[in-house]
């Protein structure tokens, strides 16, 4: 329960890992899942979940957290894209799990300490929340990106689209429109909106949300100056062995040479043409 939703939280998340099972019955959660608690955050997920759903959530929750005590389930895994995750990251693990304070001054932190906290800002904190704070009082330093547009007013019930709207970055989680994809080109317009998208945006631009906030940005993959030079062999070598110093994780271990080459057929069609010279 250590997140960034749970320190705002009155009562906060239940630890699981600090709960016995025999102090907390199986129906009892599965009670607490389907109907929520009341005077808390627990929602019901009757309408969400079903049943079964219900009691798999229920029996993993137990046997993973209360009886085996485990931290979690590991998404950073080779397998995953990450290998020698510890090596490369474990200086950032004291921010990423709270141990340490990202607004401690960096006079008040050691050398490995202040390297961490530069790895965990640039790397990590796009999905590990904003780390713990000492300073609570002000969480954010909130602007505005942008306005309403399109003439909307809040009393004229004229709808929002996401486009031109409340947020920037909406247009670019807008895929492109193509007719007459091949087999090939269908699979990769598939793989790369499943998987790639989250960072590159559905456009391709890297433009999005979770692109706009990670250091180095990702590659624009729809921009002449960032693509003249690659090649869907460079590419390809790329997306199967990661960029060191970047975000950009290695997927030789997630996705086959097929399905690869099946994104790289996407994107040459979608987002930017190789040259022949690189085919």
């Amino acid at each position: 329960a250590k997140t960034l939703a749970a320190t705002y939280l009155n009562p906060k998340p239940r630890d699981f890992r600090n709960s016995s099972p025999d102090s907390l019955s199986r129906q009892t959660m599965i009670d607490a899942v389907s109907k929520g608690k009341g005077g808390t955050a627990m929602q019901s997920f009757a309408n969400i979940l079903s049943r079964q759903e219900i009691q798999q959530v229920v029996d993993f929750v137990r046997k993973e957290f209360m009886q085996d005590k485990n931290l979690n389930t590991r998404y950073h895994t080779a397998e995953n894209g990450w290998p020698d995750h510890e090596a490369r990251y474990g200086k950032a693990f004291p921010f990423a799990l709270g141990d340490l304070a990202i607004d401690i001054p960096g006079d008040q932190l050691t050398e490995d300490q202040r390297e961490g906290k530069r790895l965990f800002m640039n790397s990590c904190i796009s999905c590990h929340d904003r780390g713990k704070v000492t300073q609570t009082e002000v969480i954010w330093d909130p602007k505005a990106e942008s306005y309403p547009r399109n003439q909307y007013q809040p009393a004229n019930h004229r709808p929002i689209d996401a486009t031109t709207s409340a947020t920037p970055f909406a247009k670019h989680d807008v895929k492109p429109a193509l007719a007459d994809l091949t087999p090939q080109e269908k699979i990769g317009e598939q793989l790369f909106q499943q998987n790639c998208a989250f960072c590159h945006a559905a456009d391709g631009t890297g433009k999005n949300w979770i692109g706009s906030f990670l250091q180095p940005h990702p590659r624009n993959l729809t921009a002449a100056e960032n693509m003249s030079a690659m090649t869907k062999d460079r590419l390809r070598n790329v997306i199967r062995n990661g960029l060191p110093g970047t975000t950009m994780s290695a997927w030789k271990n997630v996705l086959s040479n097929e399905q690869i080459d099946s994104i790289i057929s996407y994107i040459n069609r979608a987002l930017f043409r190789f040259k022949k010279s690189g085919a």
